[in-house]
């Protein structure tokens, strides 16, 4: 066949396939699949063993993997880190044992029933593209799974490397040595080079286009040095996403382009390719193939459902997340196809067993499709969005003063997700302030140093009584969202009392935001942050209108405090919403708290000394 003809007979599946699935009622993944299995060599053989389909799929595996890395929220990751540990042994040694124990059923040797446990442990995220279709990616359950994918997936192939190395008699402390220095390689480019290079790029270019071939490069580099560190591809792209977690923010032109390019092309291209290499007439052609595929998925199928079910029991979680854990690991691609290729060439299974094999990823891949269609479902109309306080319907105005930053106001919106903002460039701090005060909107003032998403860590600080503003959740939210798009840990400056509060927003359930404190006692102590800054950090100020709970006259020096102490550094000024429909008790207060009528007084005398000083020097 032609080769445009090929690839208008591939473009033409990945256009017709979404609209027959759902007017089928099937998820899309079954349909690409296939699809692949009708044009595949053991269908039709319209397209033949096509090697462009198959190298363009595999890309499209890492694109998967890749999309998990990037869009685990690095916030909920760290709190449920311990739970991913769990649940990646778990999902890996259930299996494996099951692989173990049916073995001497099926009168193989110790060996083969090692590569098998392997294979049943081990287990690829094709469905998670369901998942993000969805919006269901945030839900811990996703976080869990995630990491402990890369667990599970480890240990499958370390096991794979240990039998294989025995085999071919390559055993020894040399071999090992060699393999644990060529991982940490591995790990030290990926993880280390590759995202500090990527900062140091993007922060003098902000290029869509360019930094979009940056990412396809490091992510073809890193799985081809996951490869040649004797691992899977599948965890040099995962490293590779995880690496560039905070660079490349969910709500960003570049992951816009990342998510487009991959569910549009890549993906379906990976689908097509696992169907291509089913052969469907292998069902027909004896017992024996038909008895070990039955047997394969048996165990596969129990193994993986266990894990979901004691981690459930184990975690608390709801049966709907319980059944997104199974459906998100019991498909098998990628580390399957690893291992069985391997287990053939090296003898230890036979065309029997490589069939059993190429037919369980036929039902597990169609299995999973179901499962995580339904649970992520249910998962997307279980959401309560009420519970998303600190996501407010508050009206926001973002200003600048004195530079053109509209691009960056419109970003940092998005990062946001402050839709309908109101954006102004002021001309100086006079207009920003009078603007603000005549406004009764959540406000921010931003400048800008560098670029957003390179920012390493939030240096907040938070004066007395902020907790007692109308508006201060959803100030909070403004920080934790921004955190989390961008991957920066926070650090709170507030006094004990408003700790208590900031720690309580910190560990709500599904709004997780790591950070640590440091005791700031009064406004004025807030030049500390100058001595803990470092060049990658944000300040973030919480400030307040005049004759509200937390407002403080040192405040109108905040101006001449940034350009004195914070110039070097990227800056945002929050402001909470003014409630000027009646009185709210214990949030708005009319007069000021005693801490601050003091600092009042003392402003005021300050104020007057230096007009009198003024006033001597133009007589002199």
């Amino acid at each position: 066949m032609s080769t445009l003809l090929a690839i208008s007979l591939i473009l033409g599946i990945i256009f017709v396939v979404p609209l027959l699935s759902r007017r089928l009622r099937l998820p899309s993944i079954v349909g690409f699949i296939a699809a692949g299995i009708l044009v595949g060599p053991y269908g039709l053989a319209v397209l033949g063993t096509s090697d462009t389909v198959q190298v363009l799929g595999q890309v499209g595996m890492l694109y998967i993997m890749l999309q998990a890395g990037i869009e685990v929220d690095l916030n909920d990751f760290s709190q449920h880190r311990g739970k991913a540990i769990f649940f990646g042994l778990l999902s890996f040694l259930i299996p494996f044992l099951l692989g173990l124990a049916t073995t001497p059923l099926l009168g193989l040797p110790l060996s083969t029933g090692l590569l098998l446990g392997a294979m049943y442990g081990s287990h690829t995220l094709m469905t998670y593209p369901i998942v993000n279709r969805y919006g269901v990616q945030k839900n811990a359950a996703v976080n869990i799974v995630v990491g402990g994918t890369m667990i599970a997936i480890t240990l499958s192939l370390l096991v794979l490397a240990g039998v294989k190395s025995h085999i071919t008699e390559q055993e020894g402390a040399l071999f090992w040595w060699t393999l644990i220095g060529k991982i940490a390689l591995f790990v030290v480019v990926s993880m280390v080079a590759f995202p500090k290079f990527a900062q140091w790029y993007f922060r003098r270019r902000q290029d869509t286009i360019a930094s979009f071939i940056l990412v396809m490069l490091m992510l073809t580099l890193s799985s081809f040095l996951a490869q040649w560190a004797g691992l899977e591809s599948i965890l040099g792209a995962f490293a590779c996403g995880v690496a560039l977690n905070k660079l490349v923010p969910n709500r960003s032109s570049l992951m816009d382009s990342i998510t487009f390019v991959g569910n549009s092309i890549f993906v379906p291209l990976f689908l097509i390719g696992v169907g291509m290499m089913i052969d469907i007439r292998l069902c027909w052609e004896g017992w024996t193939t038909i008895l070990l595929a039955v047997v394969m998925c048996v165990s596969k199928l129990l193994g993986k459902w266990s894990a979901a079910w004691v981690s459930q029991r184990v975690f608390g979680l709801n049966k709907h997340e319980r059944q997104l854990i199974f459906g998100l690991t019991h498909a098998a691609a990628a580390g399957t196809l690893a291992i069985v290729t391997i287990g053939y060439q090296i003898g230890l299974f036979n065309a029997e067993i490589l069939n059993a094999s190429v037919l369980m990823i036929l039902v597990m891949c169609t299995v999973s499709s179901f499962v995580t269609e339904h649970s992520s479902k249910a998962l997307a109309l279980q959401e309560e969005t009420a519970l998303e306080s600190d996501r407010s319907e508050d009206e926001w105005l973002l200003l600048t003063v004195g530079e053109e930053l509209q691009e960056s106001l419109k970003q940092v919106a998005h990062l946001s997700g402050l839709h309908d903002a109101e954006f102004v460039t002021c001309t100086d701090w006079t207009e920003a302030d009078h603007l603000i005060e005549r406004s009764s909107k959540s406000a921010i003032v931003y400048h800008e140093s560098q670029p957003i998403n390179t920012i390493d860590r939030l240096l907040v600080a938070v004066p007395r009584y902020a907790e007692k503003e109308h508006d201060f959740i959803s100030c909070f939210g403004q920080v934790r969202r921004l955190s989390s798009q961008i991957g920066a840990k926070v650090v709170f400056f507030a006094s004990e009392e408003t700790q208590v509060a900031l720690r309580q927003l910190c560990r709500r359930p599904g709004k997780y935001l790591r950070a640590s404190y440091r005791e700031m006692q009064d406004w004025e102590d807030v030049l500390m942050i100058a001595k803990e800054a470092e060049p990658d950090d944000m300040v973030v100020m919480l400030s307040a209108r005049r004759a509200t709970a937390s407002y403080n006259p040192l405040f109108e020096q905040i101006p001449r405090m940034l350009a004195n102490f914070f110039a070097p550094y990227s800056t945002m000024l929050i402001y909470p919403q003014q409630h000027i429909s009646g009185s709210v008790p214990d949030l708005i207060l009319n007069d000021l708290p005693a801490n601050a009528q003091t600092w009042k007084w003392v402003f005021r005398l300050r104020q007057w000394l230096l007009r009198r000083l003024k006033q001597r020097q133009v007589k002199q």
